[in-house]
């Protein structure tokens, strides 16, 4: 930029401009439009997007600026496998525990809790469950217990800052199997408690149904499909069910849907 009040803008980038509030560089950008070209503020911006970014912001300004904002910090997409047959083997046992932080501003995936557990009490998968998911028997053997897992998981909450009372958060599933019947069923089971942030949850079948209008009978083959969204992985990963998830709820909030708690209080 050739112009001085140009180079004094992009000397600002190196000076501490990356550091001010989204709503000041909107309204910069808008003072200083008149000033330049066509195209130029454009390349501007983008600098400056990428600037932000080395400074931690994350996403683009435009990025943070195409959506409303939601009602939580972070969203936690979670997405249990379990042991199971034809018929149904009892108890079901968790036997993949993935969870997804999502941020809620930029409905970006910003850290992964994934791993195996082994069941006890039906230590040996079956056909049916590995051909289901795609988990096979050396995957689990050896692999820490529930109780085990749900002290990891407490760690990385810990970690991640999501037991601060100030910081926002809420587990997310495709149903309301995963929260409400799998983990307190087993956690029963085993004598053990259930930490009270996994007793509030937003069911993504509801809040998919409330943002299009109709029911996904077929979960996320039908919410992908609704949205034009191609399906991530295997069905019945849970990671990669995870993933989908994820990103259905990303493509709802670039449309404008807040999501809410849906299932009722314990």
């Amino acid at each position: 930029v050739s112009d001085a009040s140009g180079c004094s803008m992009i000397a600002l980038l190196h000076t501490g401009a990356a550091k001010f509030p989204p709503n000041l560089l909107s309204r910069s950008r808008q003072a200083v439009s008149p000033l330049f070209p066509s195209g130029v503020l454009e390349g501007f911006h983008s600098i400056l997007s990428r600037k932000l970014a080395s400074h931690g912001f994350g996403a683009s300004m435009a990025a943070m600026s195409s959506f409303p904002p939601q009602r939580y910090h972070y969203f936690l997409v979670l997405d249990f496998e379990a042991t199971c047959d034809k018929p149904q083997i009892h108890p079901q046992e968790i036997i993949e525990f993935p969870i997804l932080k999502l941020n809620g501003r930029t409905m970006e995936i910003e850290s992964t809790f994934h791993m195996y557990v082994q069941p006890v009490v039906h230590p040996q998968l079956t056909p049916f469950c590995t051909e289901l998911t795609g988990i096979i028997q050396g995957m689990v053997d050896g692999q820490p217990s529930l109780q085990q897992v749900l002290e990891r998981v407490d760690e990385w909450m810990a970690k991640e800052g999501l037991l601060d009372p100030s910081v926002k958060s809420i587990f997310v599933t495709c149903g309301d199997w995963d929260l409400k019947v799998m983990l307190p069923g087993q956690c029963q089971y085993l004598g053990l408690p259930v930490a009270d942030y996994f007793k509030q949850w937003i069911n993504l079948k509801k809040a998919y149904s409330f943002a299009m209008g109709s029911w996904p009978k077929n979960g996320l083959l039908d919410m992908n499909k609704g949205l034009n969204l191609q399906h991530i992985g295997r069905p019945h990963s849970g990671i990669d069910d995870c993933k989908n998830i994820a990103n259905i709820m990303k493509t709802l909030a670039h449309r404008g849907f807040i999501f809410k708690q849906t299932s009722k209080p314990f």
